[in-house]
């Protein structure tokens, strides 16, 4: 495949089928609309789907990159991994997706029988959040339908809720997921490394001091220079990070559709290196 340097592409796209507001097929539909050249859909944990939007890209004509985020740590520090260019069909690295999504199910219905045992009602759950038809996938639903239910206002709020009634991060192991990925013949990058400055409360700030010590451990191919939140200081930090290391770079928005931040174009030639890998030629 090949991509022209000004070809837009978005390397971080979610959907309803894990946190996002919008369906694949409103996604796509907008990404047609726009005239995105190449887009990866991220969906957070979720390997199985990966075919199916492979699928649903080669029918609208949106080339899709086989990609996935798996929600990992590093001792004990959020460290999610973008990971392209993997068989979608390998069944190791579904394996992993799969755990945590299980174990953040099961977490999140504990924090909600907690909830009623509390006293909370909610009569709502088939409604909020809609996209799930009232299934918890995750203990942050919690805090959605205790909004919803007029029982706080605001999201810090509900979280602070959510964790007393016994919400726990539940992650991959970095070492297992990034080994797993380089056995399926893609590559791994840490995602929004910068995104922990603004909001620091529930992500890490990567630091190049911090890269270092990660990396002295985990074979990381890269890193998501180009993030929204990212000022131009920030972006030129890791920029000169990944070029000193000779590390990958991506570029995504991170959209989970309206009414928040929808898709951005960035240029091809941005992640010329990283598409490279994956077998795509931009020129």
């Amino acid at each position: 495949m090949r991509l022209s340097l000004d070809t837009p592409i978005d390397l971080q796209l979610h959907t309803t089928y894990s946190d996002g507001r919008w369906s694949a097929e409103e996604l796509f539909d907008y990404l047609v609309l726009e005239g995105f050249g190449l887009v990866a859909v991220t969906d957070h944990d979720r390997v199985d789907t990966v075919v199916s939007i492979q699928q649903l890209g080669t029918q609208k004509q949106v080339p899709v990159l086989p990609a996935v985020e798996i929600s990992a740590h590093w001792h004990g520090k959020m460290a999610d991994v973008l990971c392209f260019g993997f068989d979608p069909h390998d069944q190791a690295l579904r394996a992993i997706a799969d755990d945590v999504r299980q174990r953040q199910k099961d977490n999140a219905e504990q924090v909600y029988e907690e909830l009623l045992r509390r006293g909370y009602q909610f009569p709502h759950r088939q409604e909020y959040p809609a996209a799930n038809a009232g299934e918890l996938r995750v203990a942050g639903d919690c805090g959605i339908l205790l909004i919803k239910h007029g029982y706080v206002q605001d999201w810090p709020s509900a979280l602070e809720m959510v964790i007393d009634a016994g919400y726990r991060e539940m992650k991959a192991d970095i070492a297992n997921t990034v080994d797993t990925v380089h056995r399926s013949g893609g590559v791994a990058l840490i995602a929004h490394p910068g995104r922990g400055l603004r909001e620091p409360q529930e992500f890490t700030y990567y630091t190049p001091e911090l890269l270092d010590q990660v990396r002295a451990e985990i074979p990381l191919d890269g890193i998501e220079v180009y993030y929204p939140t990212h000022s131009p200081e920030l972006v030129e930090t890791y920029l000169t990070y990944a070029q000193q290391h000779n590390l990958l770079i991506s570029a995504g928005s991170d959209s989970h559709g309206p009414p928040g931040r929808m898709p951005i174009k960035y240029r091809a030639e941005l992640c010329r290196q990283l598409l490279s890998r994956v077998g795509i030629e931009v020129i």
